[in-house]
């Protein structure tokens, strides 16, 4: 699998896009905020002769769902996301307004998937880890075979996701992480939703958080 890496916004989100050998794709937090992100988002798409099939949102707060209904009138693909972040996606237009931004509502997602669910994309398979904390329905996507992790804002380089926002909670961040993610493998790459890629091994010994 290659991964590929777009940051969008203002608020400089990562969003991902993941192909294999099958010229399918996914796509994981699209955070395009304005057409002309998004264009670029389907360009990069369609010049690697990529064919999306699946959307992914680690989390619904604003940054990482700018992109969604844009994606879905593009794509016809609405997102996977936890249940518990049905109150972000719906919060989104307000939170924007407070950062002086405009949206849209994303659009409803297309389900709902948990802890242990196993989303696919050409031949390629996706577990979900739920990692709560930094918002009440964070998730995780790891990929055993290629030993990559696709965070959000749980875990960054050197840092954690805040707590500080609706359905934030420190002490149970910290538990997401120490129980999902740093049983991973340590040569397991992260990539966070925000920053430079780092590794469950680099975190484990490095990050201020647990050390």
């Amino acid at each position: 699998m290659e991964v590929f890496k777009l940051v969008f916004s203002p608020i400089e989100v990562n969003t991902y896009i993941l192909s294999d050998d099958s010229g399918q794709c996914a796509v994981i937090d699209c955070g395009s905020y304005n057409r002309l992100e998004f264009d670029t988002l389907a360009s990069f798409i369609s010049g690697k002769n990529l064919n999306p099939e699946l959307l992914l949102n680690t989390h619904c707060h604003l940054d990482h769902v700018f992109g969604n209904r844009m994606f879905l009138e593009k794509y016809g693909l609405a997102a996977l996301c936890h249940k518990n972040e049905e109150a972000n996606r719906k919060d989104s237009i307000h939170i924007a307004s407070v950062f002086g931004m405009n949206m849209e509502i994303p659009p409803e997602p297309a389900g709902f998937i948990d802890e242990g669910s196993i989303v696919s994309f050409g031949n390629t398979e996706l577990s979900a880890l739920f990692v709560p904390g930094h918002s009440s329905g964070s998730l995780a996507f790891y990929c055993e075979k290629d030993k990559i992790v696709f965070t959000g804002d749980a875990l960054f380089t050197g840092s954690i996701g805040r707590t500080d926002l609706k359905g934030g909670n420190y002490d149970t961040l910290i538990k997401s992480i120490r129980e999902k993610l740093f049983t991973l493998p340590p040569d397991t790459v992260v990539y966070p939703g925000h920053g430079e890629a780092t590794t469950i091994g680099n975190e484990m010994r490095t990050n201020p958080y647990f050390n």
